[in-house]
């Protein structure tokens, strides 16, 4: 039977630490000095105060990821889907249906199937996609970077 003296806490109560009496001194929180502060721990890379290894180690060395060409990707579904029979699609067009995010490179791949005539400019194409987009009297411009 339920009766208010009877109930049973849904949460534990929290150790009150830090203020003296049976827990001692420091109260469960250690020894002195860092340690013994709020907030006062040590990154996994501390060594005590020697020169950590992360900058004892020489930078060197080369990453090509910076200079990593990115591009959107269409596909002839969706331009298919998007688009009506000979347009002319650029990536400023692209970019306002929404097919495209940014205003990076694009890249059109042969996913789905194109039925219409479409004048297709981009940056980079797949040689399936460029074979379909001329099966269908269209054409295909490729835009070149400087």
């Amino acid at each position: 039977m339920f009766d208010l003296h009877t109930l049973v806490p849904l949460k534990k109560k929290r150790k009150v630490i830090g203020r003296g009496g049976s827990r001692g001194g420091t109260s469960g929180r250690g020894g002195k000095g860092q340690t013994a502060r709020s907030g006062g721990r040590k990154s996994v890379l501390f060594e005590g105060g020697q020169m950590p290894l992360t900058r004892r180690l020489p930078k060197r060395g080369f990453n090509n990821a910076n200079f990593k060409i990115s591009y959107d990707l269409v596909s002839l579904e969706s331009l298919e889907k998007h688009f009506d029979s000979d347009m002319i699609i650029n990536p400023e067009l692209l970019f306002e249906r929404g097919l495209i995010k940014g205003k990076q490179r694009i890249k059109i791949l042969s996913n789905g199937e194109l039925t219409k005539k479409l004048i297709v400019h981009a940056h980079a194409m797949s040689e399936s996609a460029q074979n379909a987009i001329k099966a269908q009297g269209g054409e295909v411009h490729l835009i070149k970077e400087s």
